[in-house]
């Protein structure tokens, strides 16, 4: 009796569940969805469990059938779940849904982190000339002035460019200036690299203590071998989307059961975790070690020649700062406690270790870096830009712009700014110098966080919310000094307590539309549905 062989049942069962590779899966999607589906975008769902990996022994494979029921749930239950919960009025076209996180943070947007920052195709939609059925007419054109005088880190400014319109920003963190300044400058890219080189050259030279290395070789192998048997990437993603896992107590159980072989190492080798009595943000979220390399690099930047290439740098060790901070992956953008011990990780599944050197994250943002500068070489345009470190309520904005460039001053002065787009700070959310308190104790960057608008610190309470609308509505009541007669005001607000009619109508302004938009690919463990309304106003007539 003829019998198949072990291939080629292999090959029938593969057959029999209509498996596919990435590419074709790809395709099929394109079809599907009516719109671009890269394999990158198959792969991403693979690699985070929302379809099951299959293989042929040549190539990874995805079941259509199952990727069918993927796209029609996300789209049928998302968009009804977050329908159901935050009202039918959310404009779904606003979510862009489609992008990854790649999409979002192109070339210089990822230049640093930045809590409550809004994506570029956000800023685009509203600043290019598309219409559609929800945007029926356009409201900037090239050659346009742009104001954020909220500016962030600087995403407005960079998309303004892109387009040829020329930008001012406005800050009150000298901190947020920097970012959105270092975006924008025009380097000699072969200057810039022939630092990097330099600086990356001694780093590599630069050993505080040799047992870290040791110590972190065996942790790492240690850290393979659990994760290997506990926390299989693929499988364990898909196990954990279908329910068949509970995570919550079985990652706890795992991660008590990894911490005497965590622990058993650091004695072995003698290390120290961290400094025992904190007098600085420095001293309290870094290791020993971390502080010592960090510092050693600060040393380097002040070495360098060209002013702009050492601000750049310096925003480039900011961002491997952060990055290196002694706390849990999940709890980069708000910091709970320190974390000096091995820990269940929600952002990569797995048992994840704090950090004991940062030379292998400052290398990897320094190139980066160039990479990104480099892709949006070819996309800026000559247009004119100016970042302000001050108080948007009182600023004079011709006065700063004439001080930084002439030329824009003079340009400024004629045309005026034809608009807005900002996303003004939140109510009791953020505190906007303390999200980046390691910058400022490492470059003495002067603090005004007394000034700040809505901060976390003064809460959310009847007389925050009043400080709020008076502080709003100054900003607005002083850009209009500097803003031409038919103006479009875009503010990208949670205007979960009704705020926004008092501050336009206080601001002298009215709302003509409002777009309320779900805000979607958030990076924080809590992923409730959550929506921001883009208030466009409008002076009054």
């Amino acid at each position: 009796m003829f019998e198949l062989t072990s291939m080629q049942k292999s090959q029938m069962d593969l057959q029999s569940q209509n498996l596919v590779t990435l590419k074709e899966a790809s395709l099929w999607a394109e079809n599907i969805l009516g719109r671009e589906v890269a394999e990158s975008n198959i792969s991403y769902l693979v690699q985070y469990g929302k379809v099951e990996k299959h293989t042929n022994g040549k190539s990874t494979l995805v079941d259509l059938d199952e990727l069918r029921g993927y796209y029609a749930s996300l789209r049928a239950n998302r968009q009804a779940t977050w329908k159901q919960r935050l009202g039918q009025d959310l404009n779904w076209r606003l979510s862009f849904e489609d992008l990854l996180e790649k999409d979002t943070t192109k070339h210089i947007h990822r230049l640093h982190p930045y809590k409550g920052k809004f994506i570029p195709q956000l800023v685009e939609y509203f600043l290019d000339d598309r219409t559609d059925e929800f945007k029926t007419q356009t409201y900037f054109s090239v050659g346009d002035i742009v104001l954020d005088p909220f500016v962030g880190s600087g995403t407005t400014l960079v998309q303004a460019n892109e387009l040829g319109m020329h930008a001012v920003g406005v800050d009150i963190s000298e901190f947020n200036c920097t970012i959105s300044e270092v975006k924008l400058f025009d380097y000699d890219l072969n200057s810039l690299s022939a630092d990097i080189n330099r600086i990356l050259a001694k780093l590599r030279s630069f050993e505080v203590d040799t047992k870290i290395q040791l110590f972190e070789a065996e942790l790492m192998e240690k850290l393979a071998d659990f994760n290997g048997r506990y926390f299989p990437s693929v499988k364990y993603k898909v196990q954990v989307e279908k329910g068949l896992i509970e995570e919550t107590s079985f990652a706890s159980q795992k991660e008590r059961e990894f911490l005497p072989i965590y622990l058993q190492l650091v004695d072995k080798y003698k290390i120290e975790l961290n400094n025992m009595s904190p007098k600085s943000f420095l001293d309290k979220w870094y290791m020993k070690n971390v502080r010592k390399e960090v510092d050693f690099i600060a040393e380097q930047l002040a070495e360098v020649k060209d002013a702009n290439n050492k601000k750049l740098l310096s925003v480039v060790l900011s961002r491997t700062v952060r990055s290196c901070r002694a706390t849990t992956h999940s709890d980069l953008a708000t910091l709970v406690k320190p974390q000096v011990t091995t820990y269940y990780c929600w952002k990569h599944k797995k048992i994840c270790k704090p950090l004991f050197s940062v030379k292998g994250w400052f290398s990897r943002y320094a190139v980066d870096t160039l990479q990104r500068l480099n892709d949006f070489k070819k996309l800026r345009s000559d247009a004119y830009y100016a970042v302000i470190s001050a108080d948007s309520r009182v600023v004079d904005i011709q006065s700063e712009v004439d001080k930084i460039n002439p030329d824009f001053g003079k340009l400024l002065k004629k045309k005026k700014i034809v608009g807005i787009f900002t996303s003004p700070p939140y109510v009791g959310q953020i505190d906007y110098h303390e999200q980046h308190a390691y910058a400022y104790d490492l470059f003495s960057f002067t603090r005004r966080d007394g000034s700040e608008i809505g901060p976390l610190f003064k809460g959310q309470g009847m007389e925050a919310k009043k400080s709020y609308v008076d502080g709003i509505s100054q900003v607005l009541v002083n850009c209009k000094r500097f803003l031409t007669d038919d103006y479009n005001v875009f503010l990208v607000a949670n205007d979960k307590y009704n705020l926004y009619p008092t501050i336009a109508e206080r601001s002298g302004m009215q709302i003509v539309n409002q777009y309320k938009r779900p805000v979607l690919n958030r990076t924080e463990k809590d992923k409730s549905p959550y929506s921001e309304i883009i208030f466009h106003m409008k002076a009054l007539k």
